[in-house]
């Protein structure tokens, strides 16, 4: 029997590495990563990385995949994702997926859609009115083409509202149309959903702040300028769109005050957590009240749960394949 496949999404900050961790354990599991900014090497400090320690403790998975200056898309993610389910599964582990991507997690629960790839002169085009125009300008524009679009998107989500632009450059349509035709990468694999939500949002924005210090205060700063010298780092690179490496590297470069980088930093942790958590809520599964004491108990509770649903439904399928097995049989004797 395979263990299902357990996702445990929450926004940042919200404790889910330490439950994961203390999940893995008890439940015999591998953790795979549905973190875009855990996929970067030398970005260590501003990702709250798994230590080597604890990556020795637990396998984990989709961690240090690629350079800061190279591409990972959602597509390489969900064929990577697949690859090391099926790889845990085959050992008879429990797949235990955790992050807060919700891009990442969207394409797993919902599918992807048939989004063309990149261009990148269409990008670089698109990059450069933005740079010229402000992506509020942008984003009125997105509201003409495609309203749908528009209106899920805030009206600072750079990346996305340049991305749905470059699609409907492309290809005269719009990406909300596209996206309708979806397959979900778990449609056929006993899964559970965990959302890892808080109650109190005081609690999380307290958490985001506390974060963020600890990651100054361990060398956030020197993490940029040493992938300043290594890497040729550029504001628009995706790894450098991460919170913290982005307001940083601002700062260092001269686009942003040096006093304001870690409260624009700290904004911008509680803007990511405020996506998350509206995210979460559009979402099925259980819910989990990660501020509260008995949250990983509770966490467990659905995992039991899950894995015994998955042992009966096994059950019950080699039960009708002996019975099918012994009319045939029966029909030839």
């Amino acid at each position: 029997m395979n263990l299902p496949i357990v996702l445990l999404i929450g926004p940042t900050a919200s404790g889910k590495s330490d439950a994961a961790m203390a999940l893995a354990e008890r439940f015999n599991a591998d953790i795979v990563s549905v973190d875009s900014a855990l996929v970067y090497r030398d970005m260590n400090v501003g990702t709250a990385k798994p230590s080597q320690v604890e990556r020795a403790r637990i396998p984990h998975h989709l961690i240090d995949l690629v350079d800061p200056t190279e591409r990972y898309s959602v597509a390489q993610f969900i064929a990577d994702c697949l690859a090391a389910i099926h790889t845990i599964q085959m050992r008879g582990k429990l797949p235990l997926l955790v992050g807060g991507t919700m891009m990442y997690a969207d394409a797993l629960l919902r599918g992807m859609s048939d989004v063309p790839p990149t261009d990148a002169a269409v990008r670089q085009q698109i990059r450069e009115r933005s740079d010229r125009l402000g992506i509020a300008a942008l984003h009125a524009e997105l509201s003409h083409v495609d309203p749908a679009t528009a209106a899920r998107l805030a009206v600072n989500d750079t990346q996305r509202i340049e991305r749905a632009l470059e699609v409907w450059t492309m290809t005269g349509q719009t990406l909300s149309s596209l996206q309708g035709h979806r397959k979900p990468a778990l449609a056929a694999l006993p899964h559970t959903v965990i959302r890892w939500m808080p109650q109190d949002r005081a609690w999380l924005h307290a958490r985001c702040e506390a974060r963020l210090t600890h990651m100054f205060a361990h060398g956030l700063i020197e993490e940029v300028k040493s992938l300043q010298v290594k890497y040729d780092l550029q504001p628009s690179l995706s790894s450098m769109r991460c919170v913290g490496y982005r307001q940083v590297l601002d700062a260092l470069e001269g686009r942003a005050p040096v006093g304001e980088m870690q409260s624009r930093a700290l904004f911008a942790t509680r803007q990511l957590a405020k996506r998350q958590t509206t995210w979460l809520r559009s979402m099925t599964g259980d819910v989990v009240a990660c501020d509260q004491a008995q949250a990983v108990r509770d966490a467990s509770v659905l995992i039991e749960r899950a894995i015994a649903a998955s042992a009966a439904n096994t059950k019950d399928r080699s039960n009708a394949s002996n019975r099918s097995l012994g009319i045939e049989l029966g029909s030839v004797a």
